[in-house]
C-alpha cells in the first residue's frame, strides 16, 4: 500500500534529490563532514517535510510543512556553491542540482498555493 503523498511528483523528485546527495557526499573527505552532513541532513529535509505535510489535517499545517520543505531546498543552495568553491562538486554537477532545486521549489510552491 502506498501512501498518497509517495505519488506526487514533487515527492519523488525530492527523494532521488537527496539520494543523488547522499551518492555525492560519500566522497567528501572527513574534514569536510559539517558540509555532509548539512547538505545531506538538508536535502533529506526536502521529501520528509512533504511527507509529513500530507500527514496533517488542515491545510495550513500543510502548507507550514511545504513551506519547511521549501526552506530546505534553499537551505542547499549556499551549501552546494560552498562545495563547489572547495572544488567538492564540478560545475556541471552543481549546475544540474540547482536546476533540480529550482524545479522542486517550484512544484513546492504551487502545492503551497493550491
Amino acid at each position: 500500500m502506498a501512501f498518497l503523498f509517495e505519488n506526487l511528483d514533487v515527492y519523488q523528485k525530492a527523494i532521488a534529490f537527496a539520494d543523488e546527495i547522499s551518492d555525492l557526499t560519500e566522497n567528501f573527505s572527513k574534514g569536510n563532514y559539517y558540509l555532509t552532513d548539512q547538505l545531506n541532513r538538508a536535502a533529506l529535509s526536502i521529501a520528509t517535510n512533504i511527507a509529513e505535510g500530507n500527514g496533517r489535517y488542515s491545510k495550513a499545517d500543510r502548507k507550514n510543512f511545504f513551506r519547511i520543505s521549501r526552506g530546505s531546498a534553499f537551505e542547499c543552495v549556499p551549501i552546494l556553491a560552498l562545495c563547489k568553491r572547495k572544488k567538492l562538486v564540478e560545475e556541471g554537477k552543481h549546475k544540474a542540482l540547482k536546476e533540480n532545486l529550482d524545479e522542486i521549489c517550484k512544484m513546492l510552491s504551487g502545492l503551497i498555493n493550491y
